[in-house]
């Protein structure tokens, strides 16, 4: 998963350079190389869940990585931008595999509050890398032109799957190895979109992931040119405010077995409204360019909420799925990354040269997500003490190769 990140953060950088290379005039169309690549992310998902629970978990993951590849080798040699943005999407549709393969794979493994507890974990490492992304980005550029940044993934990418191909063995259970039906597929899809609790925390990720293609697509604007004006002080800034992320992932998979899934993801959607608002307020206040030092600390703090909610989220959605995990995680993580790609286009190009255009796309967002997960919980939230979470379903051991 963390590859996936690398493909986004480590670019922000570069806009600079490309929108220079290819004459760009509007810096706003440069979010359309998060958009390229996010976009086929979202729609291979609903292939790569279907096709590994027939030929299983790790074949599957190889194909994913060798169409990342070729799109990767197409972006370092894009002569023009729309060479590059198809590049970009090739390595979307590739790298959709991780996105599903990394949840049907933490399902096939654990349930429940194991299940959130590994989840967070994962979320941790994958938040690790736009901590230092953007800066490595900055020094590929010292060392050479953008498309040193992109042969520098490709290279990462083989290195990855090398190491999964070594190291991971196959963990589909035999007995939930299906044959290719697309009867099959369509009555797991219907099960999964038809499960209260599955769609409603879908849905409540893909508007929170909405949130967070918003502030990726529109970041380097943002602190490095438009607004605060940070220059190559800006991958410092980035990384201070994914430092809390990752913070927040490390506190989640230490406390989510103790206080559950529903009452820290409900304590930090709450929240996360609520700073939304305040973040809102502030930006208004300054005429959409409030001190850094404020804006940035209360943005980290949302962030922080941010990675307290969307991981436990995940793992309440996909608890009910446990048989038809492939399927289940490639249409979850479909409909989620589509709806975030969708609604972080939207707010992103909204950007006006001030913060409050994602200012108020966190609070709209927010508020929604917050009244989805009311209407999936018929109107309760967790926010006391409860009982073990889960449908009674149990992970099996992983499966030989």
């Amino acid at each position: 998963m963390s590859l996936g990140s690398l493909s986004i953060d480590n670019l922000l950088p570069a806009f600079g350079p490309i929108q220079a290379d290819f004459g760009i005039s509007d810096p706003n169309d440069l979010q359309l190389l998060v958009t390229a690549y996010m976009v086929p992310f979202a729609i291979m998902q609903a292939v790569y869940g279907p096709v590994s629970d027939v030929i299983g978990r790790r074949p599957t993951l190889m194909i994913g990585l060798a169409v990342y590849l070729l799109g990767g080798l197409v972006a370092t040699l894009a002569g023009s931008f729309s060479m590059l943005l198809i590049g970009r999407a090739i390595q979307g549709a590739g790298l959709a595999a991780t996105r599903v393969l990394t949840v049907a794979i933490i399902r096939d493994r654990f349930a429940g509050r194991e299940m959130a507890r590994v989840m967070s974990i994962t979320m941790m490492v994958f938040i690790t890398v736009p901590i230092v992304a953007p800066a490595s980005g900055s020094l590929l550029l010292l060392l050479g032109t953008w498309h040193l940044i992109f042969g520098t993934i490709v290279g990462v990418a083989v290195l990855v799957g090398g190491w999964f191909y070594v190291r991971m063995p196959e963990t589909l259970h035999p007995e939930y190895r299906q044959s290719f039906s697309f009867s099959q597929i369509a009555s797991a899809i219907q099960t999964t979109a038809s499960t209260r609790v599955s769609i409603g925390y879908a849905t409540g990720i893909g508007l929170m992931m909405g949130c967070l293609m918003s502030y990726i697509g529109s970041a380097q604007q943002i602190f490095e040119t438009e607004v605060y004006h940070l220059g190559a002080y800006f991958p410092l800034v980035f990384g201070c405010i994914a430092t809390f992320m990752g913070a927040a992932s490390f506190t989640n998979a230490t406390l989510v077995q103790r206080l559950g899934m529903r009452r820290l993801s409900h304590i930090g959607i709450c929240g996360f409204t609520l700073v939304a608002a305040v973040q809102l307020f502030i930006a208004l206040l300054y005429d959409g360019r409030p001190p850094l030092l404020l804006y940035a600390g209360v943005f980290a703090v949302n962030q922080f909420l941010f990675s307290l909610t969307v991981p436990n989220f995940n793992s309440i959605a996909m608890a009910p799925l446990g048989s038809i995990a492939g399927t289940a995680s490639s249409f979850i993580g479909s409909y989620t990354t589509l709806l975030g790609a969708l609604w972080g286009l939207v707010i992103g190009r909204s950007f006006n040269g001030t913060v409050i255009p994602l200012s108020a796309g966190y609070l709209g967002l927010g508020a929604a997500c917050l009244g989805i997960v009311l209407w999936t919980e018929k109107g309760r939230l967790s926010l006391r003490a409860q009982s073990q979470e889960g449908t009674g379903e149990q992970a099996l051991p992983v499966a030989a190769e």
